[in-house]
């Protein structure tokens, strides 16, 4: 890292932000949630009258952390927030920005153990038969949101794996997927027969559909700016008459899923789509794509599969994050044996 001079600390955040984009690897949503709550610290210490680094120690950080406590936040957020000032200050002061590291002796709250939403097993047929169902007219969107249900729940991968897959990475006579996790860890997962129907299918006649309304789009945009100019402007007479294509990455080119307008299907209209999905659905907890791989999980660990083999298709670092798992696993069996047992 280049020396940091300016030790105010709004500029040492940014560099900080900058940082952990660059180098660490870090997946778009955790460096949204640091900045998130760094940007909070930095307006609590301004409140304190300090701008710069020197001011920022322990107390200043366990009053931010009391803050939000007495503001009633969830012991998550508070618990992230700690996470977030300490990974803050520990780079700070391995950078020699800092003499010391403030953050080392904050603690948090844990976060309250909850246990993830589950789907029954016959739900989820229920609910992949109507998503089937709409999808045999050949709409475009029915088709991809059967697809994307069908690969959340094949596969129990992240919503942010799931945007990110090219149609290069689905090897569909193996039955698998490559994948991009946390801190850029790649690792291939397998599918069944099901998903890899559905994807054929959208692939074949849905994502050609959604692919063309993005073709459309960037040719009338192309059109409408090369008007003044006259029309082909800077092309080739060949050129000319062909529809431009969106640029790898942010076009619908590489993406496997598109959404409603053409263009890489993102985070939130994956969380619209089941969102739909999932709200008729009896139950509380969350409605999110998470939701599926919380399930996935469980049935795999019902249906008798390692504990290892199931942290590896997660591509969980730690065996302790998939051992929640074991514990709901446990909830439906104790719940079972109530109801079930004359003697329970």
């Amino acid at each position: 890292m280049a020396e940091q001079t300016d030790d105010r600390l709004v500029v040492v955040v940014e560099a900080f932000l900058t940082h952990v984009r660059s180098a660490r690897g870090l997946s778009e949503q955790t460096v949204r949630a640091y900045a998130s709550d760094l940007e909070q610290l930095v307006a609590f210490a301004d409140d304190r009258g300090i701008a710069t680094l020197d001011g920022v120690g322990l107390e200043l950080l366990r009053d931010w952390l009391w803050e939000a406590d007495q503001r009633g936040l969830a012991r998550s957020t508070i618990a992230r927030r700690s996470s977030s000032v300490r990974a803050f200050t520990r780079w700070a002061s391995e950078s020699g920005v800092l003499p010391t590291d403030p953050g080392a002796r904050l603690r948090a709250p844990k976060s309250a153990a909850h246990l993830p939403r589950v789907v029954g097993s016959d739900q989820v047929r229920v609910l992949l038969d109507g998503l089937a169902s709409r999808a045999s007219g050949d709409d475009p969107v029915a088709l991809r949101d059967l697809a994307v249900v069908e690969l959340l729940y094949a596969t129990a991968i992240r919503v942010g794996e799931l945007v990110g897959i090219d149609l290069t990475a689905v090897d569909r006579s193996r039955l698998t997927v490559r994948v991009l996790g946390k801190g850029g860890r790649e690792r291939v997962v397998p599918f069944g027969v099901p998903a890899r129907d559905a994807l054929e299918t959208w692939t074949s006649r849905g994502r050609p559909v959604l692919a063309a309304r993005a073709a459309a789009r960037t040719d009338a945009a192309v059109s409408s700016a090369g008007a003044g100019a006259g029309a082909g402007a800077g092309r080739s007479p060949a050129e000319a008459g062909r529809p431009r294509i969106a640029a790898a990455g942010t076009g619908p080119d590489g993406a496997l899923f598109l959404g409603d307008r053409g263009g890489r299907l993102g985070t939130r209209g994956v969380y619209r789509i089941v969102a739909r999905v999932l709200e008729d659905l009896p139950g509380e907890g969350p409605s999110g794509p998470h939701t599926f791989r919380h399930t996935a999980a469980t049935h795999l660990l019902d249906g008798g599969a390692d504990l290892r083999a199931v942290q590896e298709l997660l591509g969980h670092a730690s065996l302790g994050t998939t051992q929640i798992y074991t514990h709901v696993s446990s909830a439906r069996l104790r719940e079972v044996y109530r109801t079930a047992h004359p003697r329970a």
